[in-house]
């Protein structure tokens, strides 16, 4: 169980005291997992193909969610799934988490930071030419844009068939992770670590940043856990059409599909602490 995830929980928990929260449905997509709850927010998480048993027998089945059962049940109740052992269950855990946490950003906004509408990661991050850069997962085109712009940069992830060939250079084992983690100034983390679990290990790696963001579809827009551990900037997307969304998970669509039904947006820390060293300090990992 993660510290972050449950602290998520409660936090919102605290916040919604709402008895009668349901979701009214519940979409496990090939790409993403989405939950609209009956209030009609919706949330979505990264649906962790790689991380799951795919055969089709009883066991399988029995470790995946609850299906046909889950719309109609309490927003609570499958929130608890973000702490399952299970890859999939985890995924509608954190859906539901996101529903729950745009829900709460409609009603208190942002505590202690404020929204930028139209921003992405990247520009959030605020990269400068001397900054040493890691990311954990290979966003792609990041990776093309800081490549030789940068003093260092460094891609944590768990296939390196993921960067072309010119930029595996750039690729390190997650074996390696805190190390890269605590070299660099800038930090750029999937939010897709919340279901494939770690998230509070890289978190406590990356405390020596200036910068950590984290970013993608999966991550939530309600900040108090995340900047209290260290977490500067927040950037994912505000769903729009919640029903056009849940459409598009379900009829397998990726972010790229969420144009016309989310909007990017980053919550930046007000607030930021100054940098454990220099981004001018140079560091090298192998």
């Amino acid at each position: 169980m993660t510290t972050l995830i449950r602290a998520w929980t409660e936090e919102l928990r605290r916040r919604l005291p709402d008895a009668g929260l349901t979701a009214r449905d519940v979409r496990v997509g090939v790409f993403y997992t989405a939950v609209q709850l009956s209030t009609g927010h919706v949330g979505v998480a990264f649906t962790p193909r790689g991380l799951v048993d795919a055969v089709c027998c009883p066991r399988s089945a029995a470790c995946a969610p609850p299906a046909g059962r889950m719309a109609g049940c309490g927003a609570w109740e499958l929130a608890e799934y973000a702490t399952s052992p299970v890859p999939l269950r985890r995924a509608v855990g954190v859906a539901a988490l996101n529903a729950l946490s745009s829900l709460a950003v409609e009603r208190f906004g942002v505590p202690g930071g404020t929204m930028v509408p139209g921003a992405d990661a990247l520009e959030a991050a605020d990269v400068h030419p001397e900054d040493r850069v890691a990311m954990v997962g290979a966003f792609a085109p990041f990776v093309r844009a800081l490549k030789g712009r940068v003093a260092e940069l460094w891609v944590v992830d768990r296939h390196p068939e993921a960067l072309r060939e010119d930029e595996r250079p750039l690729w390190r084992s997650p074996e390696h992770a805190r190390e890269v983690l605590s070299a660099a100034t800038v930090v750029l983390l999937t939010g897709s670590t919340l279901v494939e679990g770690g998230v509070d290990d890289l978190l406590e790696a990356s405390r020596r940043a200036r910068r950590l963001v984290l970013a993608g579809p999966t991550t939530a827009l309600w900040p108090v856990p995340f900047f209290d551990r260290g977490v500067h900037v927040l950037a994912g997307i505000r769903v729009l059409d919640g029903s056009r969304l849940v459409r598009i998970v379900g009829e397998g669509g990726s972010g790229y599909f969420f144009q016309d039904a989310a909007e990017k947006v980053a919550v930046v820390r007000h607030s930021f602490p100054a940098a454990a060293e220099p981004p001018s300090k140079r560091a090298s990992v192998g």
